[in-house]
């Protein structure tokens, strides 16, 4: 009997407008941008309660200096290339 294992990639964006900015999230906006293969987080986003905005890039926590909705997800997605190429190497 020959065991396969398969690999599942997820991907998944929640962002959320807050009804007010505060100090903490002055941009209004709460997220989080998630990219794994079998539950194992490979590059996220988020802006958790205490920590500001940041990234994960494997198991690094990186700060990350949000600018719009558009940029957020323009460098989550190269992020995600990144990974995926370094995957294939």
């Amino acid at each position: 009997m020959t065991k396969r294992s398969c690999l599942v990639d997820s991907l998944e964006m929640v962002i959320w407008k807050l009804p007010a900015p505060s100090a903490e999230r002055p941009h209004g906006l709460k997220y989080r941008l998630f990219y794994g293969r079998d539950g194992i987080r490979l590059v996220g986003y988020d802006n958790e309660r205490g920590k500001g905005d940041h990234k994960h890039i494997g198991n690094r926590e990186i700060p990350y200096r949000f600018m719009t909705v558009e940029q957020l997800v323009a460098d989550f997605l190269a992020d995600v290339e990144r990974a995926n190429r370094a995957k294939d190497k």
